[in-house]
């Protein structure tokens, strides 16, 4: 993507986004990887409307990456009697600014995907209707407490990181960037591709980790020293990692990206043949935690059913398909860990971290600094 194709794209999704939080402040088809079913808990349908002679469809919003299993949701429905048709509705960021701008008449009965950069926005335009579902006990406790009155749901957790081409480098005999600062060095000028946070959930991670690393006097500064050393910023994560990115299948001439610490398995389990060791491997130092939500959007006409849904995609069958399909961390912490994603997969015990009220305070500031930057 040209430069002057990224900044219309990135001033295009700073308007929507900055109208959608002025519209939030003026009011407030799928099978597992593992076919052991005996730790998850039955499900309730005894109040649905599926008893009826109308069958219900619930529709789930997704993220355009969002790819569990084909047939995952088949036990659901036998279970309940409840379709479920997925709706891909762009990046996380997209899909927020809809359900704002729909927020009480939803195209959709749940959402999946609204992360922890995300949610306060959601929050703000009361996209959700609270629900405490029978497997929260269950869930990861950090990211349960980020949503106390439970108006999403934790579903998955993971890490955005600066992930690189391990050949690309070898090759050269150039070590590779460990660091954020690292990334403003000479030596990996016109090197490094990243996802707008403006329109990229994990591009808005790896904005927000700049800010924990330096602060938000000087995060500017550097993003502007990336900038001056040719940081390509580009609309979407599957642009940057897919296409420009040299070390995944899309064969790019960027051998630096912003993109997951579970990016690394993938690279393995999909790769034919089988490499020895992974091409792709993730500066830890860098890495932003990310947790994602699943909520019942309000005003859906199927609220009981969207719960049931909330509770399957919380249970074990749903959850341990997450590593080896969306190479996220599951949420549930009685889930599996499958053995190749652990291997390959990185874990940083410290990661990068803001407090999501900072983050709802100053994020659209933040994202107007970024745009003035890139802009300019």
């Amino acid at each position: 993507m040209n430069i002057t194709k990224t900044k219309k794209i990135t001033k295009l999704f700073a308007i929507i986004f900055a109208a959608s939080l002025i519209a939030g402040a003026c009011s407030n088809t799928q099978s597992t990887n593992s076919d052991d079913t005996s730790d998850q808990k039955p499900i309730d349908n005894s109040t649905t409307e599926s008893d009826t002679s109308e069958k219900v469809t619930l529709t789930l919003l997704a993220y355009d990456s969002f790819t569990p299993s084909p047939n995952i949701f088949d036990d659901f429905t036998a279970q309940t009697g409840i379709d479920v048709e997925i709706s891909l509705g762009g990046d996380a960021g997209e899909l927020v600014t809809k359900a704002g701008l729909t927020s009480g008449n939803p195209e959709a009965d749940v959402l999946w995907g609204v992360d922890n950069t995300l949610l306060s926005r959601a929050l703000s335009q009361n996209i959700f209707t609270s629900y405490a579902s029978k497997n929260l006990a269950d869930l990861d406790e950090s990211a349960r407490k980020l949503v106390p009155n439970n108006e999403a749901t934790p579903v998955d957790t993971g890490d955005v990181c600066i992930n690189y081409d391990v050949n690309w480098f070898k090759q050269r005999n150039l070590a590779p960037p460990l660091t954020l600062r690292s990334l403003t060095s000479s030596n990996y000028a016109n090197l490094l591709v990243v996802p707008s946070p403006v329109s990229s959930s994990p591009g808005l991670a790896f904005m927000l980790a700049t800010i924990a690393e330096f602060g938000q006097d000087s995060w500017g500064d550097y993003w502007k020293s990336l900038k001056q050393n040719g940081a390509l910023i580009v609309g979407d994560w599957t642009t940057a990692y897919y296409t420009e990115f040299s070390g995944s299948s899309g064969k790019g001439d960027r051998p630096i990206v912003v993109s997951y610490g579970s990016s690394p398995p993938a690279e393995m389990i999909f790769a034919n043949p089988r490499p020895a060791t992974a091409p792709t491997a993730v500066a830890a130092l860098t890495c932003f935690r990310q947790v994602e939500f699943a909520g019942i959007l309000r005003g859906t006409k199927h609220e009981r059913e969207a719960q049931l849904l909330i509770d399957y995609l919380t249970d074990i069958k749903f959850q341990e398909d997450l590593p080896l399909t969306l190479f996220v961390y599951p949420a549930n912490n009685r889930a599996k860990l499958p053995e190749d994603f652990v291997k390959y997969s990185l874990r940083p015990e410290s990661p990068l971290q803001l407090d999501p009220d900072l983050i709802s305070n100053n994020l659209l500031f933040w994202l107007d600094e970024f745009t003035d930057i890139v802009l300019r």
